[in-house]
């Protein structure tokens, strides 16, 4: 009957989500890049710094703060996983913007894990990369303080630039993984 209804009203199909019990038969690999951009808006410097990571043709899609078992995390220059044009990428980022002459920003991305491999990701921006390891490392203790088992020692990934009167922004990304439309 629902389908009956679907077909003559033309209403979208529900969505089919993977449940999250399934295990991936590769562990999940989320990569970790940082650039800096300029541009004539702060929009376009923000897109500027993601073009040059690799991720400027994906549709960001932001996660909040918790890194699922067994992932390994890995710093790089640039995202390496396929993204196709219009792909959805969830990601955690920060993006610090500067648009005045001498003025700077920063951002980071801070982790935690625990010894399973579970872990939390927190994201900040500010002026300088110190203020962001700061708030970083701040956040991190409040949130792991909450949650059960020992958390490790805490990583940092961060970026400064200074504006040279020309928008500028620095922007972290980690990258969990790209998926086209096809795929809903």
């Amino acid at each position: 009957m629902i389908d009956t209804v679907r077909r003559h009203m033309r209403l979208p199909r529900p969505l089919r989500l993977r449940p999250s019990r399934q295990r991936r038969e590769a562990p999940l690999t989320i990569e970790i890049a940082a650039s800096t951009g300029t541009g004539s808006t702060a929009l376009s410097a923000f897109d500027a710094a993601l073009r040059e990571i690799g991720v400027g043709e994906a549709n960001l899609i932001r996660l909040s703060s918790v890194i699922p078992p067994g992932a390994r995390l890995e710093r790089t220059q640039r995202i390496s996983q396929p993204i196709h044009w219009g792909d959805r990428l969830y990601c955690v980022y920060a993006a610090g913007y500067a648009c005045a002459a001498g003025e700077r920003a920063a951002a980071g991305i801070g982790w935690t894990m625990r010894a399973d491999g579970a872990g939390l990701f927190v994201e900040h921006e500010a002026a300088t990369a110190e203020e962001v390891e700061h708030l970083v490392r701040a956040s991190l203790a409040d949130m792991s303080e909450h949650r059960h088992g020992d958390f490790g020692p805490v990583r940092l990934h961060t970026t400064e630039t200074r504006s040279d009167g020309r928008p500028t922004c620095a922007v972290v990304l980690a990258a969990f993984g790209a998926s086209g439309w096809d795929r809903l």
